[in-house]
């Protein structure tokens, strides 16, 4: 037997000797167990909060109707955990990092552009070495009065 003891006694899993076995239906689809001679190992699935209890295997005695328990048990507390949904909270976070990622690769290619631009139009400046050998600049340095 497996035994819920404290809270809530009731009788969990009955395995038999000749490998028939009986399951609470509090527990179905919840509880798996495996048998080889004189061992079985037990393991719960999904447990909720008021699976809470003081569990103990216990053993028939031979022409008898009493139980003898082995040892004092093994407690099990589940605490209540919070479910989220985190399959739409990674999908927010993926769209979000592909945003961040593109607003900054516009804005990289804008600041290079415009860096490129300035550069293209930018104004020389005049040579000062430059000197006006125009037409109307030579005649007025020919005539003499």
């Amino acid at each position: 037997y497996l035994l819920k003891t404290h809270t809530q006694p009731e009788r969990v899993l009955y395995v038999s000797s000749q490998n028939t076995s009986t399951v609470s239906p509090a527990f179905a689809n919840r509880l798996e167990y495996s048998k080889e001679e004189k061992k079985i190992v037990i393991t719960l699935h999904n447990l909720w909060k008021n699976d809470s209890d003081i569990y103990v295997c216990a053993a028939v005695v031979k022409n008898s109707s009493f139980l003898s328990v082995n040892r004092s048990g093994t407690m099990v507390l589940i605490k209540e955990v919070e479910e989220t949904d985190c399959s739409n909270s990674s999908w927010g976070i993926y769209g979000l990092t592909i945003l961040v990622v593109l607003l900054f690769s516009v804005l990289t290619c804008c600041a290079l552009y415009h860096v490129y631009m300035k550069k293209h139009f930018q104004k020389r400046k005049p040579n000062p070495v430059y000197e006006d050998m125009s037409y109307s600049s030579r005649r007025n340095t020919l005539i003499r009065t």
